[in-house]
């Protein structure tokens, strides 16, 4: 090899090794729910189990774990919808999971999706005119 293209190869192996380091996330789909919350698969009927903001989750069956996911904290991100302009750009929430998405008491926007966010969660990184959107999310 000669010595020029081993001095390009360097950076292009640096830089990839730094975008793969930087890449935690996983990428899903996340649909919403309203009322009535409880009870739930995580905690049965303790209020007490909802953060004050309203931020939290039901776990789809691709991160539900057998109910392991209970309590976990997920950065969550809106990449992209079918629906145009639905999500709210460079805004990441916190949810905790507090359900099973499949157990649910209220029917969600779409079945089958990674999360089901509750509507203040969903409402706060997209519109509520699209029932299913694309998202990035992390595990606290």
């Amino acid at each position: 090899m000669s010595k020029p293209l081993k001095l390009l190869l360097f950076p292009c192996l640096l830089s990839l090794a730094i975008l793969l380091r930087c890449s935690t996330a996983d990428v899903g789909t996340a649909a919403y729910y309203g009322p009535p919350y409880l009870p739930t698969v995580c905690y049965g009927r303790d209020p007490g189990q909802f953060p004050g903001s309203g931020l939290f989750a039901a776990a789809g069956e691709g991160i539900w774990d057998n109910g392991a996911s209970c309590g976990r904290q997920y950065l969550v991100r809106c990449l992209s919808s079918a629906t145009p302009n639905a999500c709210i750009k460079n805004r990441v929430i916190q949810v905790r999971v507090v359900d099973q998405g499949t157990m649910l008491n209220s029917m969600p926007s779409r079945n089958g999706t990674t999360m089901v966010l509750s509507n203040a969660a969903f409402q706060m990184i997209a519109s509520e005119a699209a029932q299913v959107i694309n998202i990035e999310f992390t595990q606290v």
